[in-house]
């Protein structure tokens, strides 16, 4: 028994040794098929869009501090249709802001679709969402007092974001937030959002994305 017990400690620890040295990025990865969005290091396959806010990289995350201008967006290069998203953030200093997915730019240049909600207000809709530039909110969380009391302000928080066709789900914390049925966009890009405004420094990490294959894809 107490050799049982050496051999399986003895694995453990080589477990956590072989782990932490790791990359960031591969052990992402290695979670259920999830690839990394965001490197840790750099901004590669994103870009900004929008207002005069500015993102950075700052120990293993991305910084969005508000500027001039009107909402601002870092968005990635790519497209996804149906996936989970999962990503950490927090309000360095609050601020609105929100997660675009299934998103767009039309011609001048202004972002529009959905937008899962980061709202440090006492309203406390984080988790709800919201069709940015187009019809405005499509899932509040008015009505949703344990959602809406998911959202930490003083520290990180865990957000999923699923996308499988029709059906939009999200989660703050572990905790449901909004289930809505909308088919206006099948796929688009991701972008973390600055909202227009005075004040706002948000961090984002551990941003990573699971595409969801169907049988007809």
């Amino acid at each position: 028994m107490r050799r049982l017990l050496y051999v399986l400690a003895a694995c453990s620890l080589i477990g956590c040794a072989s782990g932490s040295a790791s990359s960031p990025r591969s052990a992402l990865a290695a979670e259920s098929g999830f690839e990394p969005l965001f490197d840790g290091h750099t901004l590669a396959g994103w870009r900004v869009v929008g207002g005069g806010a500015t993102y950075a990289v700052e120990d293993g995350a991305i910084v969005g501090t508000v500027g001039p201008g009107p909402n601002t967006f870092l968005r990635t290069e790519r497209e996804f249709g149906d996936f989970e998203l999962r990503l950490e953030v927090r309000l360095e200093v609050p601020g609105n802001s929100g997660v675009q997915f299934r998103s767009h730019q039309r011609d001048d240049g202004r972002v529009y679709g959905y937008q899962c909600e980061i709202d440090p207000s006492e309203r406390a809709w984080s988790g709800g969402i919201y069709d940015e530039g187009r019809r405005g909110w499509l899932a509040s969380l008015a009505d949703e007092p344990v959602a809406r009391g998911a959202f930490r302000l003083d520290g990180w928080n865990a957000y999923v974001i699923r996308a499988e066709g029709a059906r939009l789900r999200t989660w703050v914390n572990g905790v449901p937030c909004a289930d809505l049925v909308d088919g206006a966009d099948a796929r688009g890009f991701v972008a973390l959002q600055v909202h227009s405004g005075t004040q706002g420094r948000i961090r984002w990490r551990r941003i990573r994305l699971r595409e969801i294959r169907t049988d007809a894809s």
